[in-house]
């Protein structure tokens, strides 16, 4: 049946623009998200129409363990087999607040879903790749914001600190399976996220917060993944590939 691949918050944004290319490539796509299933029927018909493939949308809330579990078994169940992961699904705080006034459940919200999430369904997948001896691929979607600080969502920040590590935890342990595992770290990606702050980043962009002047599109990140899972850099396990217009080369 060809390989697959499984994308967390698949979608909508940065996610569909991964599956979208995946599928483009003649991986069968399996994506997840918090909506029921009915809501992405005509969305996994139309992308077996168009490239091929397989699609399955499965609804789980993967800072769940039990969502995790049945998410990896209806995989499985549908394809036989598991190439390739890809972490992306993600969330900003509900209410973007000064960081004094940060509540613990926003905190513990972020972190389940954006840390603690990708972090046991990376455990559950690195296991069935040692398992079945498969020389998959991990990929981690992180963010600009692991490194640059924003007060106004420190939750966000954290989580993605906390991916930066965790890819290379992961990248450590997998490699004796021969299993890469790498980030990708977007700048400002366009997308329902970020719909919110469009006006702002709209300026910045134009005042040249980024080297190449737009912003990023979902499409950048899945040509990226892509080539992640081609093995176009299977000698770099552990890296970071910033998707970010260069926004974060320093300037006088």
């Amino acid at each position: 049946m060809g390989k697959t691949a499984l994308v967390t918050g698949g979608g909508r944004g940065i996610g569909a623009g991964i599956v979208d290319k995946l599928a483009a490539e003649g991986w069968n796509v399996a994506f997840c998200g918090r909506h029921e299933a009915e809501a992405f029927a005509e969305r996994t018909a139309e992308l077996e129409k168009r490239y091929g493939v397989g699609a399955l949308y499965v609804r789980a809330d993967i800072s769940s363990r039990q969502d995790r579990e049945a998410l990896l078994a209806a995989v499985l169940e549908r394809f036989g087999s598991l190439e390739a992961l890809v972490n992306n699904a993600g969330v900003a705080p509900t209410v973007r607040c000064d960081l004094l006034e940060m509540t613990e459940e926003s905190f513990d919200r972020v972190m389940g879903i954006n840390l603690k999430g990708p972090f046991f369904l990376t455990q559950a997948v690195g296991r069935y790749f040692a398992e079945k001896n498969i020389a998959g691929v991990i990929v981690n979607v992180g963010s600009i914001s692991a490194t640059v600080a924003s007060i106004s969502r420190g939750e966000y920040c954290l989580s993605k600190a906390g991916v930066a590590m965790a890819t290379k935890l992961y990248a450590v342990k997998m490699a004796e399976f021969g299993v890469p595992v790498y980030e990708i770290r977007p700048g400002v990606i366009s997308s329902d996220m970020t719909s919110v702050v469009k006006e702002k980043y709209d300026k910045l962009i134009a005042e040249g917060l980024t080297l190449q002047p737009r912003w990023g599109e979902p499409a950048d990140i899945g040509k990226a993944v892509a080539m992640l899972l081609r093995g176009d850099l299977a000698y770099s396990t552990g890296q970071v590939i910033k998707v970010d217009g260069g926004m974060e080369i320093g300037r006088l």
